[in-house]
């Protein structure tokens, strides 16, 4: 059976306006969202592998470099975060774990500070949030060879 063949090679000349076009909306795209104002505060967390997680329900903090506290993503002072904290420990039927969301540049003292203000609000186990390791071309599934 033979079917009937109607494509034709195209022997026109290409125009490279619609190209030239698409090429700078694509730029345009590309150096817009770059410029582009992301909200937040930027929280650089430390790398780590093999750490340990909860069973517990959990409360989150986060803590920036020039050590403001941060819950439910709103800036806290330490007073009201104790309060809000303890609130949280009133309601809940099972023992809370803090996790410290803390930029890598915050110092020991002011991690302390945060677990103390915890430990006393009632919530007895802090757990810190690290990022996982980057590939390691010697390791293989996560077994070093």
């Amino acid at each position: 059976m033979k079917f009937p063949r109607n494509a034709k090679v195209f022997r026109g000349q290409l125009d490279a306006a619609p190209f030239v076009g698409a090429f700078f909306l694509l730029l345009m795209f590309l150096l817009l969202t770059s410029l582009v104002y992301t909200p937040g505060v930027r929280i650089q967390l430390p790398e780590a592998a093999g750490l340990p997680g909860t069973e517990h329900p959990t409360l989150a903090v986060a803590l920036d470099a020039s050590g403001r506290y941060f819950f439910e993503n709103q800036i806290i002072e330490p007073s009201y975060l104790k309060a809000r904290l303890q609130e949280a420990v009133k309601t809940s039927s099972e023992p809370l774990t803090l996790i410290v969301r803390a930029d890598k540049s915050v110092s020991y003292e002011a991690l302390a500070r945060l677990t103390l203000l915890a430990r006393e609000a009632g919530i007895k186990e802090a757990l810190l949030a690290t990022l996982p390791r980057t590939f390691d071309p010697g390791t293989l599934g996560g077994v070093r060879q």
